[in-house]
């Protein structure tokens, strides 16, 4: 594939993400994707990815990804963005608050036949723990 199929992969990908269709992930997301980065319990494929922003939206119902920085390749897309929302429901143990938040990440997306194959990234958890209130030890 080329680096514009793969950006458009992974901008679906994000669609999927702000509106709540995880059924895009089946045709985005290869059955054996690797995820460096997985979630607690996150099985592969796009029922992983399904579960875990699942249980993000559920957190926060308003979330939304927007990226801020984008480069490619012909087998990758590399990225920065922001998420936001409003802590509504359960976090890590912590029921909603109310209170909002704003946290970066960083994202490395491979490719191989228009599906993302391997996923690494770098999440906020502690910065999202610090905005909604949790107590840190």
């Amino acid at each position: 594939m080329n680096k514009e199929a793969n950006i458009a992969a992974q901008t679906k990908f994000g669609e999927a993400v702000n509106t709540g269709n995880y059924e895009l992930f089946n045709g985005l997301v290869a059955a054996n994707c690797i995820d460096h980065d997985p979630a607690p319990g996150q099985v592969p494929g796009p029922e992983g990815y399904a579960k875990f922003f699942g249980k993000m939206r559920t957190a926060f119902p308003d979330m939304k990804l927007a990226v801020e920085q984008l480069t490619a390749d012909d087998d990758t897309v590399s990225f920065a963005y922001r998420v936001t929302g409003t802590h509504e429901g359960d976090f890590m143990g912590h029921p909603g608050t109310g209170k909002t938040i704003n946290v970066r990440r960083m994202q490395i997306s491979k490719f191989v036949d228009g599906k993302m194959t391997e996923r690494w990234g770098i999440s906020d958890e502690l910065g999202i723990l610090k905005q909604i209130g949790a107590r840190i030890n």
